[in-house]
């Protein structure tokens, strides 16, 4: 497998990806390669959309010592606190573009490991984040989708220039 990174206007990131059925060795090398791309590119996160590939896999590492590295596949949000909190995130596949998104501060995750077992999570502060940006990335959505319309309006010439990276 040989996968880079796609860009806004990209038709996959703006597809709900498909759920994995089997987890296999084919899921496996996809992990380990986007581990590699993501650490490549300098992300903490990074969803299998990001490299055209339209399945329900994230992988994470923010650099905690505890549960700072993850991979998972099928990851559900099962739940989320009532507390909100904006951060500014920024995304691989918008590059250079920041803006501050408003997130539960704690949710609970459940999905499938690499090795096949059934994986829940407790998860706040920059693993929550993370967490929610990677999901939404499953669901066809970015984080300029979830920021006011007059600041998505700011970006629209950057944006412009952003889709012009996909290879055509």
């Amino acid at each position: 497998m040989s996968h880079s990174l796609v860009y806004y206007g990209n038709e996959t990131l703006a597809s709900v990806a498909e759920r994995v059925e089997n987890v296999d060795g084919e899921i496996a090398a996809l992990v380990n390669e986007m581990f590699d791309i993501m650490y490549k590119e300098r992300g903490i996160g990074l969803a299998a959309p990001q490299i055209d590939v339209g399945k329900r896999v994230i992988v994470i590492d923010t650099g905690e010592e505890v549960n700072g590295k993850l991979a998972l596949i099928n990851p559900e949000i099962i739940e989320v606190s009532d507390n909100l909190e904006p951060y500014e995130e920024g995304c691989l596949s918008v590059p250079r573009l920041l803006a501050d998104v408003v997130r539960p501060a704690e949710i609970l995750v459940k999905g499938i490991s690499v090795k096949g077992s059934e994986v829940t999570l407790e998860a706040s502060g920059l693993m929550a984040r993370v967490l929610q940006h990677e999901v939404d990335h499953l669901d066809g959505i970015l984080f300029i989708d979830r920021i006011e319309k007059y600041i998505r309006d700011e970006f629209r010439a950057e944006l412009k220039k952003i889709k012009k990276l996909n290879k055509k």
